[in-house]
């Protein structure tokens, strides 16, 4: 598995964690790099870039993926999804070196694995919209 590909599944896991638990994305870091400390220093850098960018601007990235996702609530979403599309989108506002197409379809992916049989058309719909719609 390339470095990145496991640093958003390292990030998926820490912003389901904290948005389960309620307890902040940090701490909830702190737990998890407990369990997984044989990971390379690349893959931790990139996962801290991920989950403290979507901390940072949680409120815009939410309103955003609320302005694309027609007829859902972000509240009503299964958590895997809500947390996959809060980084996609994160990554397709703020991060320059990703390419929108390696973004979403890394998003997709991940909702193939880890969300119901649904969550990657969902997923990729409103990511769609995102990306030809929103600006870096």
């Amino acid at each position: 598995m390339r470095n990145r590909t496991k640093a958003r599944e390292c990030a998926l896991k820490i912003l389901y964690a904290a948005d389960i638990t309620k307890d902040a994305p940090g701490d909830c870091s702190d737990i998890f790099w407990q369990t997984h400390e044989a990971v390379k220093k690349e893959v931790r850098d990139f996962t801290a870039f991920i989950t403290e960018g979507v901390q940072k601007n949680g409120k815009y990235i939410d309103s955003v993926i609320t302005k694309y996702a027609k007829n859902w609530q972000l509240k009503r979403m299964a958590t895997i999804d809500r947390n996959i599309l809060r980084i996609s989108t994160f990554e397709l506002l703020f991060a320059e070196d990703v390419p929108p197409k390696v973004s979403i379809n890394e998003a997709i992916e991940m909702a193939k694995k880890y969300g119901d049989k649904d969550s990657g058309k969902f997923v990729n719909g409103v990511l769609d919209k995102i990306n030809k719609t929103e600006q870096k």
